[in-house]
């Protein structure tokens, strides 16, 4: 068994960068909902995401066994092709971040691999139907079937508890969303740790530390659960905004409807090794929910960026990858310019961020104003009445005359 050479160690250290950037980017995908309704303080929901997001890394390896041996073909793949798939990813993930976009780390990874392996040894090292039962296939059907299981779980909640006290209900789906929370963050720890968990894994395999078909070694599922963890615990809150307040205006009974029916899926596919997006999932749901509930509606303007940015994220990680991996071939010199220039673009895409911050402090403010679409639809379909909460009584009496009084002003509701 070979030693770890210093390539090799870049290439490790560079993955666990890409899973921390996996973390601050997916965090949204656990606590949006339960920011933006209140169920929990945004510092208290990350820190619960972040333990759980640890925990669920060691309840599975199937995924990270996809990954390693399954999406590429190992022989002939060398070491730089993983580091150069890691450069493509990491980039575009802070670019959606940047843009708030809850685009799909597990695509952009996948992007990158696959753009690098074609690079590196050409088509003939992808295994398509791998990437085609395993990625595409479940990248369409997942949110789609969280969104419909979503809409029809909020249907169903609001017909339940249509009669209940809405006070008293809203304190119990609040209950139900901190579970739900966490159980979205425990299946986020089993899903998406174990990509960075199969890279690694991959790279170990192509620098003959282990042999093709091992299981992630210990060290390798500890250190990926922490990096994901710690990158959770910063909080996306660009995503963490557009996924809470930018697709659709949720209450308690949403929220709670959407985690339980993205969990699950999560779950499920990660069970069978279904490398699926948490992401598009989790925004799939949100946006079933918003749908489900009568009178909500979904801001599609921001919608469509998001479909835009799904489309994209495969493609343009692979072109990154691909890009990478040309400059990584050309020897020692090139592998230097890629990590510079790795480095050169984290820079320049976080000191664009400072110009318009967004922070713990203002996370669940309105990511954008509703558009001509959206007002109409709520126009027509008005959300249902609910509890005039606080004495109105008078201001009432103030502002709308008696019906034989001649009113000295205009009346104001």
């Amino acid at each position: 068994m070979e030693h770890i050479t210093l390539l090799l160690g870049i290439v490790i250290v560079t993955a666990l960068v890409f899973d921390f950037t996996n973390g601050f980017h997916d965090t949204a995908n656990a606590m949006a909902t339960t920011i933006s309704t209140g169920a929990l303080k945004p510092k208290t929901a990350v820190a619960m995401s972040a333990v759980l997001n640890l925990v669920g890394a060691f309840l599975s390896v199937e995924v990270a066994k996809t990954i390693s041996g399954g999406l590429i073909n190992e022989e002939g793949i060398r070491t730089e092709v993983i580091f150069a798939a890691l450069v493509g990813a990491i980039l575009w993930n802070l670019l959606t971040w940047l843009l708030g976009l809850p685009s799909s780390s597990s695509h952009a990874l996948f992007g990158g691999l696959i753009g690098a392996a074609v690079m590196s040894a050409g088509w003939s090292s992808v295994n398509g139907s791998t990437v085609i039962t395993k990625v595409l296939i479940p990248a369409v059907a997942a949110p789609v079937v969280a969104g419909l299981a979503a809409m029809l779980a909020t249907r169903l909640t609001y017909r339940i508890g249509g009669r209940a006290d809405q006070r008293a209900t809203a304190k119990g789906y609040r209950a139900g969303q901190i579970a739900s929370a966490g159980l979205v963050s425990l299946a986020h720890g089993t899903n998406d740790a174990q990509k960075t968990m199969g890279i690694i894994t991959l790279a170990l395999v192509t620098g003959g530390v282990i042999a093709p078909g091992s299981n992630p070694p210990t060290w390798v599922i500890v250190s990926a659960g922490t990096a994901i963890a710690l990158g959770t615990y910063l909080g996306g809150w660009r995503i963490i905004r557009t996924m809470g307040k930018g697709l659709t205006d949720l209450a308690p009974q949403q929220g709670f409807a959407a985690q339980t029916s993205a969990a699950t899926a999560i779950l499920a596919s990660s069970h069978i090794g279904f490398s699926l997006s948490t992401t598009q999932v989790c925004s799939g749901a949100v946006m079933g929910s918003g749908l489900g509930r009568k009178g909500g509606v979904v801001r599609w303007s921001t919608a469509t960026r998001m479909f835009v940015a799904w489309g994209l994220t495969l493609p343009a990680a692979g072109l990154a990858g691909a890009a990478a991996e040309f400059l990584t071939k050309q020897g020692t010199w090139g592998i230097v310019l890629t990590g510079a220039l790795l480095v050169a673009g984290a820079g320049v895409i976080w000191t664009l961020s400072r110009r318009r911050p967004v922070t713990v402090d203002n996370v669940n403010e309105a990511a954008e104003p509703a558009g001509v679409v959206t007002t109409a639809m709520a126009a027509v379909t008005p959300p249902p009445a609910g509890p005039v909460t606080g004495d109105l009584s008078g201001d009432l009496k103030t502002t709308i005359p008696a019906p034989d009084a001649e009113p000295t002003r205009p009346a104001t509701v």
